[in-house]
């Protein structure tokens, strides 16, 4: 067995009872051998101001840069608002795209995933997190793609993912993503 692959695992979700920090706890016991998921929730992350980026990260910005620099991937998962990422998300994004030119998520391989009660699950979302991610040069997982829709009817209500066809969806992307960074390091 090779080493350990470490993926941080971002939810753009605040909420107590997230879908999306739910999907991620199904993503980390739903991953192959050998892969550890750190679930990044952001909480206490300040709002993005270059004035105070000027002045030094805040600590809970420079705690987050450090688990995103240990992690060899990163999986988001977004909630869809207004047809796009949560402000939450984006804003952890803002925060890890900086220092320019030695930000945490250059280059990092990405996934993503996403829960919603909305029929057209969080493809909108999903599209606008694409734009972000190539900004970043973070390369895509593009084979495979989890939109979690009528999510209230696919977690119990302890929060955990029952949905059969979810759970072997989620199943896939987790090993083609750990099959794919795998690759991805060896070519380094």
């Amino acid at each position: 067995m090779t080493d350990t692959l470490k993926i941080a695992a971002i939810s753009g979700s605040l909420r107590d009872s997230s879908y999306n920090t739910s999907s991620l706890k199904a993503a980390a016991e739903l991953a192959p051998e050998g892969v550890e998921l750190d679930i990044i929730t952001l909480h206490d992350l300040p709002l993005y101001n270059a004035d105070v980026e000027a002045e030094g990260f805040p600590e809970a910005i420079q705690k987050l840069q450090k688990r995103i620099r240990a992690a060899d991937g990163v999986l988001f998962a977004t909630p869809e608002y207004n047809y796009s990422m949560t402000g939450v998300l984006k804003n952890a994004i803002d925060w890890l795209s900086r220092p320019h030119g030695d930000a945490p998520l250059a280059g990092k391989p990405a996934a993503m995933i996403g829960a919603t009660p909305s029929i057209v699950g969080t493809a909108r979302a999903q599209a606008h997190l694409r734009d972000v991610m190539y900004y970043n040069a973070m390369p895509l997982l593009s084979s495979a793609e989890v939109l979690i829709f009528k999510a209230n009817e696919k977690f119990d209500a302890g929060g955990r993912l029952t949905d059969p066809d979810s759970r072997k969806f989620l199943g896939k992307l987790m090993q083609e993503f750990t099959d794919w960074i795998r690759q991805l390091k060896a070519g380094e």
